[in-house]
């Protein structure tokens, strides 16, 4: 028997590996993974310039302003940045308003400020551009533009040096939480982790719908093709079941490794080349994202959160593809088999939304008892977890009642694998799996 089933998984492994489409998918993978990590130093590549700060002319008329706008929009740039140089580099221009049309014509990419006195107002201004303004960066400079008419309202105010050191002065704000296990360092957690996330889990959610769709399209070709009552004839239902679901877990496995890998690649790559500078799209996010788990107590979870999680997405891998293979027993094509996968797609992509959402909910009980369901517990557990809405022996719990799952799948799938394997109808098709249950 064990011969038996280590040779049809074999074959079914192989079968799956040894195609032209596995090697041209993993290929177009890793290119597509390395490419998106790399994404800043290819737009550099072709012509791009992150380092290229964006210029600001300034068009003075009021002879006072100049000094206030460009320290306030290189103050708002690093702040927002959180890097050492201003993403705009602020001129102060000797051309007239009237002459601000030919700044822009000359630099399609420079944006004009024209600032002119008003009595009611203190400060007109017109921002000039070649085309529409990024969302950010118009918010950003108007920001500026507002501090800095603040900043002249207070000073034509006469108020003393010392009274104006105590209006610019930034107010600390000091924490304080009356839960005890809440800290200060961790509450950037929540948007950290629905950010990154649900980046990390879209792997598994992928690969569970492929693992489901290849063990249905697998059995139902060796039904069409009649090559079902060969095997059979051969080898019991019983070894033909469980090698259908070793190969598939065997491939998903193997293939989620291959994405690791891929994205290591990138990532060792993007250190080589040094990423972007001030406005790099990748190397300031991850920056960013390091920099704040590196304050938190996140790299010590780490140590049990991987663990657990691992476990918990392979014994899913399993409930996936025990109910994939016995769904598949009792369909006749794949037409058939894929009426009745949508449910499980539907569970599926219900589970990867709310562990989008799970810092919406902040510990409800519903999300709590969400996470002990199988096929969706893998993918909401494990982003519950780190972010502190349930512990370690809720997953613990999560784990058992999936490992509870796949036996029953296996006890009572297996009676249904038998009668539905060779079977050509789909007439009555849940009478039969009950009827098939009922058996001894």
């Amino acid at each position: 028997m064990r011969n038996k089933l280590k040779y049809l998984t074999f074959v079914s492994l192989k079968r799956k590996i040894k195609t032209k489409w596995f090697v041209i998918a993993n290929v177009l993978l890793a290119i597509g993974i390395i490419g998106v990590i790399n994404i800043d130093s290819i737009i550099t590549f072709f012509g791009g310039d992150f380092d290229k700060q964006i210029k600001v002319y300034v068009i003075d008329d009021t002879h006072e302003t100049f000094e206030l706008l460009k320290e306030q929009i290189d103050t708002n740039s690093i702040t927002y940045s959180e890097e050492e140089q201003s993403a705009y580099e602020v001129i102060l221009s000797d051309q007239s308003s009237d002459q601000a049309l030919n700044i822009v014509e000359e630099d399609k990419d420079a944006y004009v400020f024209v600032i002119k006195s008003n009595p009611e107002t203190i400060l007109d201004v017109t921002l000039v551009s070649d085309g529409y303004i990024d969302s950010i960066d118009f918010q950003l400079l108007s920001t500026a533009v507002n501090n800095t008419k603040t900043m002249l309202a207070i000073q034509k105010s006469n108020l003393s040096q010392e009274e104006l050191n105590q209006l610019y002065t930034s107010v600390e704000i000091k924490r304080m939480y009356l839960d005890e296990t809440k800290k200060s360092e961790d509450e950037n957690m929540d948007m950290i982790m629905t950010t990154v996330f649900p980046i990390i889990i879209l792997p598994f959610f992928m690969l569970t719908l492929f693992l489901v769709q290849m063990i249905g399209a697998e059995v139902n070709d060796e039904k069409t093709t009649r090559g079902m009552e060969i095997i059979i004839s051969n080898v019991s239902p019983k070894v033909h079941f469980f090698s259908k679901v070793i190969s598939g877990n065997l491939f998903v496995i193997s293939q989620g490794i291959l994405l690791i890998i891929y994205a290591l690649i990138g990532l060792l790559i993007h250190h080589i080349m040094g990423g972007v500078g001030v406005n790099g799209i990748l190397s300031g996010e991850i920056h960013e994202i390091v920099t704040n788990m590196m304050g938190t107590e996140f790299l010590s979870k780490l140590l049990y959160i991987i663990p657990l999680a691992a476990i918990l997405m392979l014994s899913t891998f399993l409930s996936y593809s025990l109910l994939a293979g016995i769904l598949a027993s009792m369909t006749t094509n794949t037409e058939d088999f894929q009426q009745l996968q949508t449910p499980i797609m539907v569970i599926s992509l219900v589970g990867y939304y709310l562990a989008m959402m799970a810092g919406v909910f902040n510990g409800a009980l519903f999300i709590r008892i969400l996470s002990y369901v199988p096929f969706i517990s893998a993918i909401l557990a494990p982003s519950l977890l780190v972010l502190g809405q349930i512990s370690v022996l809720d997953v613990l719990f999560s784990i058992c009642i999936t490992v509870i799952t796949n036996i029953l799948l296996i006890k009572y799938g297996l009676k249904i694998y038998k009668v539905g394997i060779l079977n050509y109808s789909s007439k009555d098709l849940w009478k039969k799996m009950i009827k098939a249950i009922k058996n001894k």
